[in-house]
């Protein structure tokens, strides 16, 4: 690309799900030789320095340590709107007398887009889940009869008066950024027939050397691979592994490769099969290139994984989206839905027979898996945001 070297800003929230999926792109484009500064907590500091991307530190009150979340809908929505009210003076300390040419920023991450729109600057989001389409205001239109929300788009509309955005309207502020990449395949995006082309491009999940630190090698004799993870936010699951130790374990021909995160003691789980390996944390991508199933919660970061490497799933769903990811997996014939209740033993070793004989779902994985690899990655990424940066360059 012919952009000139430029000073690009990703502002971020201080959840690993969110920090990952976008990751690749930064470094690509410190590779190219733009400065990246990356705004975040310091509470994932390691991540965004591994990508070489200069680290803007600021103090986030979202409970991503803990993941203590409200379940009402509209005060977890109201969490993310304290926090961009808490972040803005933060980031117009730095901003203010370092602006960026272009800033970049995670769904989450509503300061960003104040901060750039109160700059005059353009600005991408990049989207880690799926983004709004045509009619989906019919679906919002749900969440906004529900009770505290009148509270909410109150206060909201308040902090965009008050902070100086270009943009005034909730839904056109949080739900219509004015350019995306989404960083998800197109086939986990609901009626993406009606999504806008001119707004959104999908180039799928992003890989490069960040994510495929940490290698794995298959166990000689390992006939087929099994991966069981429910990712990084919802691992608190101790019952849940024993019932996929008592599903899998000792399995004939199959070695079972099982995350279990940084909350539970593998003592909890009692006595490990041995064909099974327990870990907190896992190389997913590496493990899932040579797996021949994955037992995923659904979060989008796995979905994008496993229809990246064609590995059918069981999908076993946590929370938020995932359920909606989950009924979307099955649909696209790829995956087996098992709410956590339903999951016992019997039905985890039926959904994974199931899957891996299914001549059906081996096609679909297959071709799903070539559509994902299609759409860039990476490298289409890091050139649109080039591109972008040409078309808002003064200088060209």
């Amino acid at each position: 690309m012919s952009a000139r070297r430029a000073h690009i800003a990703m502002v971020g929230i201080p959840a690993v799900s969110h920090v990952l999926p976008s990751l690749e792109v930064v470094h690509e484009l410190v590779a190219r030789g733009h400065r990246v500064t990356y705004a975040n907590d310091a509470a994932v500091a390691g991540l965004v320095r591994s990508s070489g991307a200069e680290l803007v530190p600021y103090s986030s009150g979202l409970p991503v340590a803990d993941n203590d979340w409200p379940e009402d809908p509209i005060a977890a929505m109201g969490v993310f709107l304290d926090d961009a009210m808490r972040v803005l003076p933060q980031l117009r300390e730095v901003y203010d007398r370092d602006p960026a040419d272009l800033y970049l920023y995670d769904i989450g991450a509503y300061a960003a887009r104040a901060l750039a729109e109160v700059q005059r600057r353009p600005l991408v989001q990049l989207s880690p889940t799926y983004v709004a389409w045509k009619g989906y205001e019919e679906v919002a239109a749900q969440m906004w009869a529900l009770p505290g929300a009148d509270d909410y788009r109150g206060r909201f509309a308040g902090w965009l008066a008050g902070c100086g955005a270009a943009t005034t309207d909730v839904d056109d502020f949080s739900g219509r950024p004015p350019r995306v990449l989404a960083l998800i395949p197109r086939a986990m995006q609901p009626h993406a027939e009606q999504v806008d082309p001119e707004v959104v491009s999908f180039v799928g999940p992003c890989f490069g050397p960040l994510r495929e630190q940490g290698g794995w090698t298959r166990p000689a004799g390992a006939e087929k691979v099994l991966l069981i993870s429910l990712g990084s936010a919802y691992t608190r699951q101790p019952e849940f592994y024993r019932r996929c130790l008592e599903a899998f374990g000792g399995l004939p021909g199959w070695h079972v490769v099982l995350q279990i995160g940084k909350y539970v003691d593998p003592a909890e789980l009692g006595e490990i099969p041995a064909n099974v390996e327990v870990h907190p944390w896992v190389p997913q991508l590496a493990i899932l290139e040579q797996a021949d199933a994955f037992v995923t919660h659904a979060g989008m970061g796995g979905c994008g994984e496993g229809l990246f490497t064609g590995v059918p799933m069981i999908a076993v769903p946590q929370a938020a989206e995932q359920f909606d990811n989950a009924d979307r997996l099955v649909a696209l014939g790829v995956a087996r839905r098992l709410d956590t209740e339903d999951a016992t033993p019997e039905a985890l070793r039926g959904a994974l027979a199931d899957l891996t004989t299914d001549p059906e779902v081996a096609r679909r994985s297959a071709w799903l898996r070539a559509e994902a690899k299609s759409e860039g990655g990476t490298i289409r990424a890091a050139d649109l945001v080039e591109h972008i940066l040409t078309l808002n360059d003064p200088l060209r």
